[in-house]
């Protein structure tokens, strides 16, 4: 595979190519801040608070995480105008999450104590969406449901469900909760349902053949046309299905001579 080199803050580093920038800046020790980044998703660079500074063989200030290493340039993230951008929009998501704790927390590491944008709507005061995408990415390339997308534009600008009802694309596996980085996501389980409260959703749950208890969305059709090898197990709660995979290890298990 190609290798590109570069420098990131004075080290050198070298990289695959097609790698973001901010991945060579990781390699190269440096933690920057970030929110809508995720390794399995596309870059979006919607949060704009991994900004650095490239300033050679050419000058400019970009997303790390949507821009590609290249061979020879040399980064700096402390560089002024760096630090500026990324303390610019630490002070927007605080204007529009100012109840978030991640959002405060990584704001204090850059040194941002307020905002001077003020505050959000009354009826805004209490929002945790940053609109990352994450969720929104995450249902449509790694889960292939479209069960939400962004809506509006500008100050009107949400993540929901078309008109904001029952999403039947919705297979209520849960990983735009668990990829959101603020929490802004609420999934009840409550008896057979699931119930995704922030998309107005409710989903049947599964329920282990072995234990009983319903744990999640009823995958059985899918699993047994893509992966029938192994439909039966992950039919199971994931305590059960460990306590058979112990179970069959020991059965299979070769017996020492005595």
């Amino acid at each position: 595979m190609p290798m590109v080199n570069l420098t990131v803050n004075g080290q050198p580093v070298t990289v695959p190519e097609g790698t973001v920038l901010l991945e060579a800046v990781r390699a190269a020790g440096v933690d920057l801040p970030t929110l809508c980044y995720h390794e399995g998703l596309a870059p979006y660079g919607a949060c704009r608070l991994c900004m650095v500074s490239i300033i050679a063989p050419y000058q400019t200030i970009v997303a790390s995480c949507a821009y590609p290493a290249e061979e020879g340039i040399v980064v700096e993230t402390d560089a002024p105008e760096a630090l500026a951008a990324r303390r610019l929009a630490l002070e927007f998501l605080l204007s529009r999450c100012p109840q978030s704790d991640v959002i405060w927390e990584m704001a204090a590491e850059e040194g941002v104590t307020a905002s001077r944008f003020g505050a959000p709507p009354p009826e805004q005061a209490g929002e945790l969406c940053m609109l990352c995408g994450l969720c929104v990415r995450v249902c449509r390339e790694a889960i292939g449901a479209a069960a939400i997308s962004f809506i509006g534009r500008g100050m009107e600008r949400r993540v929901g469900t078309p008109f904001d009802v029952q999403s039947d694309a919705c297979i209520g596996c849960g990983a735009c909760a668990e990829i959101c980085p603020t929490g802004a996501i609420e999934i009840e389980d409550r008896g057979n349902k699931r119930i995704l409260h922030t998309w107005n959703t409710t989903v049947e749950l599964h329920a282990c053949p072995e234990c009983g208890r319903f744990f999640a969305p009823k995958p059985t059709a899918f699993l047994k046309e893509m992966l029938p090898e192994v439909a039966d197990v992950w039919a199971l709660c994931p305590e059960c299905r460990q306590r058979r995979t112990a179970r069959q290890w020991i059965e299979q298990a070769p017996v020492s001579p005595a």
